[in-house]
């Protein structure tokens, strides 16, 4: 197995971030402005946000600033997980969800 270089790595990661009712365009103006970020489930007063980035610092300096927006509560880091950019590209082999061959 060859050792990943740390700028080979794609980061994904998902948030559900606690906000008051009615923050929600304060918080889709601020994913708007990053690339990383994608406002995956829009809610009243909570929602689900995913990151990807070839940046391993960008996912807590994502939190941070989540956590700055008028009206966030609570940012939740629910999932992180990072793989190299060749594993990502490598078509998925013939295994159904569970793993058995299909």
């Amino acid at each position: 197995m060859t050792a990943t270089a740390p700028d080979d790595e794609i980061h994904i990661a998902s948030f559900v971030v606690q906000h008051r009712e009615g923050s929600g365009p304060a918080l889709a103006a601020m994913v708007a402005g990053h690339d990383d970020l994608e406002l995956a489930i829009p809610g009243p007063t909570r929602s689900v946000l995913l990151c990807e980035s070839a940046d391993r610092h960008a996912v807590m300096d994502r939190v941070d600033q989540l956590k700055e927006v008028a009206g966030v509560l609570n940012v939740l880091l629910v999932h992180h997980h990072a793989e190299s950019r060749q594993a990502l590209d490598e078509p998925l082999s013939n295994a159904n969800v569970s793993g058995a061959p299909a």
